[in-house]
């Protein structure tokens, strides 16, 4: 294969995830990787280096539009970007010394996990009891909905710090940006309404992935040649995906994405415990 043909069918590969991963909320790192290791059996650690670097492109170019609007919660946001930077630099290091087939395997139950969370019941509702900590830390706030804004408390703020820790290395580790585990603990844990636990995610992803994408670029694990048809495919397909977005329910894409998401992943695990990485 030459360098040219592989970079088309990687541009398009990446256009697709970004399309994809926009639609269902999963990011474009769950199909990327993949992508890369066992379609062109790529080094895992080259293929999470490229993932990152897309992650922050189209973090920050979603979570623009959603600031605007007012839907995230940015203080809520650095708050949370504490444990998830600490916990993605933690990461990133067990990444480069952890064998490879393992790492495939941990990313392949991960990705069951957040095909799981994308067809799971969301906490569309604004919780009004609230913690003595959300209070004194500022962390409520308000959402707009309907032509007006609703008021929404936090719950379990120091359970969701250290879950977000836990999603921090795990982004670290496996390049994907765990949004599903990071909407886990403002969504279930925090009782915060969906629609700002998806936007705070995004705002957040983009500063998760720096923090680790620093250890990978020390350790020579971004390849340009890689990452730069990855970016721009996932970062065209995330643009695309959001106005899509807006015309259609993606309620029955994510449950075929889940899916085909859950079936690449069984392909992970299988080949991980097989050690073809």
């Amino acid at each position: 294969m030459t360098i040219l043909t592989f970079t088309i069918i990687l541009l398009f590969g990446a256009f697709v995830a970004g399309l994809l991963g926009s639609l269902t909320g999963l990011g474009g790192g769950v199909v990327v990787i993949p992508l890369l290791t066992l379609l062109f059996h790529v080094d895992i650690r080259y293929a999470i280096g490229a993932a990152l670097l897309a992650s922050i492109a189209t973090s920050s170019g979603a979570a623009t539009a959603y600031v605007k609007e007012g839907i995230t919660n940015i203080r809520l946001g650095m708050f949370l970007e504490i444990a998830t930077t600490i916990g993605a630099v933690i990461g990133a290091v067990i990444a480069i010394y952890m064998p490879t087939n393992t790492i495939a395997i941990i990313f392949g139950v991960v990705l069951i996990f957040s095909a799981a969370m994308t067809v799971r019941k969301k906490n569309e509702h604004a919780f009004s009891g609230g913690s003595a900590l959300a209070e004194k830390l500022k962390l409520n706030s308000t959402y707009p909905a309907g032509g007006k804004l609703i008021p929404y408390k936090l719950t379990n703020v120091l359970g969701g710090f250290s879950l977000m820790g836990v999603a921090g290395i795990l982004s670290g580790l496996l390049g994907i940006g765990s949004g599903s585990l990071k909407v886990l603990a403002m969504d279930s844990m925090m009782k915060i309404p969906f629609k700002v636990s998806t936007t705070t995610s995004n705002f957040m992803i983009g500063v998760t992935a720096a923090a680790s994408a620093v250890v990978y670029l020390q350790r020579g694990y971004m390849d340009p040649g890689i990452a730069f048809p990855v970016i721009l495919g996932v970062l065209c397909g995330a643009i695309t995906g959001s106005k899509l977005l807006k015309r259609m329910n993606p309620k029955t894409l994510r449950i075929i994405f889940a899916v085909a998401i859950t079936l690449v992943a069984l392909e992970m695990i299988f080949n991980g415990f097989q050690n073809k990485f």
